[in-house]
């Protein structure tokens, strides 16, 4: 491939700009041109999940319940590697933000061996466990089943690439360069379009593999994305070039990373943990149900996953800023961001609300499971804005460092929806009070962070350091 992911230092340096200066000039021109290739990475990740949804939901809704089941278990790795990505990013960002690129280096290089590690342990513990992993969900078809363990395997075993993208993807992010993952995605994206369709059906001499094609589809792609993230890696002058994987990594650093990536790995994975909780609470209104729930958590992505982008740029912005004690421009960024994704997370609301039922028929068109489709998507709409707010705040908080906190709302308020969830759906709501559980609790975390976020900016200093970079 002509670079190995154990060293980034070959190559030349890439002469083009793609790094954004966090701590001077005007803040909203340097969020946005950090945010917006990151939002664009995001819907292009947005888009994998429902060229996906789109392709094995005309194999049937049996299908889209078996991806749905195992693609769970992708969710939870996502917990796994912020172990390595969280505490690697915003202890790169604090680090350049104080001048200390040596100090970057070994934060960088510590958080990409420590992801290697995880990946491999998570996929070991994928194939070794698939049939107790599976069986979790209490799916009723044995097809389904089957189906769902193939996809377990192909998608975890090969976790990899995955890991390793989302950890460089951070890394980038944090040294100001948003348009490198935007860039790897997107290649990554056009690959997955292409594939989907010949290994899902099986035209002309491809094999028709259903759920296995659409899983492969989606590891080739991963693979592409991770190519092409270390090519790109290679030509970096800031911090890639200076990192070699075979370099020892002093163990105050990996305590460092994990000090702040525990935190949020733990949240992501109780999160995702109780979500599947919900899945099995779910099936037992039967397997539809559960492709329902895969398809309008797909079709949710479009504003989730776009907000986590805008976070990430806060985290970013948040952690070189605080580090260079420009406390001014931290409070300042996060009021402008707020208004922008308030904007983006009403229009999400109302896309939902007025259009779930063409929405939903694109992925699913069997008459008897749509009307269950459209209630969830309407129900859903109406937290997608406090739910975009609370997704830039744990970016903007987690720029502080403050990680254990914004885990411990998280939990707490996540873990609500299960009894609540139990208390709706005997209220006569059935259903639909999962859906309501899930929307309230939403609302909830929203208005926690925000008001909690407003709390802590109070607690900073009032200026910024020798008055410098505040910006407008």
């Amino acid at each position: 491939m002509g670079h190995s992911p154990i060293t980034f230092r070959k190559g030349r340096p890439n002469k083009m700009r793609r790094h954004i200066d966090l701590l001077h000039g005007g803040i909203l021109g340097s969020l946005t041109g950090l945010a917006l290739p990151i939002m664009a990475t995001s819907l292009v990740q947005t888009a994998y999940n429902l060229t996906d949804m789109a392709w094995i939901g005309r194999v049937g809704s049996s299908a889209v319940a078996a991806v749905g089941a195992a693609g769970m278990y992708t969710w939870l790795s996502t917990g796994i590697v912020t172990l390595a990505r969280m505490g690697g990013q915003v202890k790169v960002a604090h680090s350049l933000g104080k001048k200390e690129a040596g100090e970057a280096v070994e934060y960088g290089r510590g958080a990409l061996q420590l992801t290697v590690v995880l990946a491999f342990i998570f996929a070991l513990a994928a194939n070794l466990f698939t049939g107790n992993m599976i069986g979790f969900f209490g799916l009723s078809s044995g097809k389904i089943v089957a189906d769902a363990g193939i996809y377990l395997r192909i998608t975890c075993g090969l976790i990899l690439f995955s890991f390793l993208n989302q950890t460089m993807t951070g890394l980038f992010t944090a040294i100001g360069d948003s348009k490198t993952p935007f860039l790897a995605n997107c290649t990554g994206l056009a690959v997955n379009m292409v594939l989907d369709p010949l290994l899902i059906f099986g035209p002309g001499p491809f094999p028709r593999m259903e759920a296995a094609g659409a899983a492969a589809a989606t590891v080739t792609a991963q693979m592409v994305v991770t190519f092409v993230l270390v090519q790109r890696a290679s030509q970096d002058t800031v911090l890639f070039n200076k990192i070699d994987l075979r370099c020892r990594t002093a163990g105050r650093y990996f305590r460092e990373i994990l000090r702040l990536g525990v935190p949020s790995a733990l949240q992501s994975m109780l999160y995702s943990s109780i979500s599947m909780v919900l899945t099995r609470m779910i099936a037992s209104w039967g397997d539809a149900a559960v492709a329902v729930q895969r398809v309008g958590g797909q079709v949710e992505c479009i504003s989730w996953m776009t907000a986590e982008g805008f976070g990430s740029a806060m985290n970013a912005f948040t952690g070189q800023n605080y580090g260079a004690r420009l406390y001014e421009r931290v409070r300042k960024g996060y009021g402008m961001a707020l208004a922008v994704v308030g904007l983006w997370g009403t229009f999400t609301s109302l896309v939902l609300i007025f259009g779930a039922e063409p929405i939903f028929r694109i992925f699913i068109q069997e008459e008897q499971v749509v009307p269950i489709g459209i209630s969830y998507l309407v129900v859903l709409g109406i937290g997608q804005m406090p739910m975009c707010e609370e997704l830039l705040t744990v970016g903007a908080l987690q720029g502080l460092g403050r990680t254990l906190s914004c885990s411990v709302i998280t939990i707490v308020l996540t873990a609500a929806r299960i009894p609540l969830a139990l208390f709706l759906t005997g209220t006569g709501l059935g259903l639909n009070g999962i859906w309501w559980a899930l929307t309230i609790t939403s609302i909830a975390k929203g208005l926690v962070f925000v008001l909690y976020y407003l709390w802590v900016l109070k607690r900073l200093p009032g200026k910024a350091a020798a008055g410098q970079g505040a910006g407008r």
